[in-house]
């Protein structure tokens, strides 16, 4: 029987990882890190409050969860998106590897490289690098594509490319199918698969996400 953490929860992919893992038979206790605690809680799930100037792992975790992330609109400027995308992530990475954690799994982004000239996809980039240098026993870094979902927050742009992602769904096909928008819950399903079976420190692009997430049955 194992244990996860997950962090940030109650964001597109996060929460669908808290349902997911309520009905998995192989995790008997979620830890759910959230600023504000949810009105109602599985009976599996432990909420505990997240301070990210002060992250702290319980020991005993099996698998732990990153999918924090936020937009420059929300950020409002440079350094704010990098307190986020950045700095916390590692340092939860980082408490995982304190905690002796032996497996994780990180949400980025397609497209994330460290040389990139887009300032969002240079962070990610950053980021995976970082986190892959704490050595864990299984690493997985995932990068989905546009996501598909309902947010509990409106961002235009995002529904209308989602809108395109969803008429012309047909035309990424060949060299641009990799930019095929993939549905939240599918991720979600994959970092679960990734996380009881993958091995090493791997990097696992959109079109290879949707592939690992039509094989989950839990």
């Amino acid at each position: 029987m194992r244990t996860a953490a997950i962090f940030g929860a109650t964001g597109l992919i996060g929460s669908h990882l808290v349902q997911l893992l309520t009905h998995n038979n192989d995790y008997q206790r979620i830890f759910s890190f959230t600023r504000r605690k949810p009105e109602s809680i599985p009976d599996k799930v432990e909420h505990i409050d997240f301070n990210p100037n002060s992250i702290s792992i319980p020991n005993g975790i099996d698998d732990v969860f990153i999918c924090l992330g936020t937009t420059m609109k929300k950020a409002k400027s440079k350094e704010a998106f990098l307190k986020v995308d950045f700095d916390m992530v590692v340092e939860i990475a980082k408490q995982a590897k304190i905690s002796n954690v032996k497996r994780i799994v990180v949400v980025s982004s397609l497209g994330a490289e460290t040389t990139s000239n887009n300032f969002y996809l240079q962070t990610k980039g950053k980021m995976e690098e970082a986190v892959k240098k704490f050595e864990f026993e299984y690493c997985g870094v995932v990068r989905p594509s546009l996501l598909l979902g309902n947010r509990k927050e409106f961002r235009f742009a995002e529904k209308m490319a989602i809108v395109f992602f969803k008429i012309f769904s047909f035309i990424f096909v060949g060299s641009i199918k990799k930019y095929k928008g993939i549905y939240a819950e599918d991720v979600a399903k994959s970092m679960i698969m990734l996380a009881q079976n993958g091995k090493g420190i791997v990097t696992v692009e959109s079109i290879i996400l949707k592939k690992i997430a039509d094989g989950y049955s839990k």
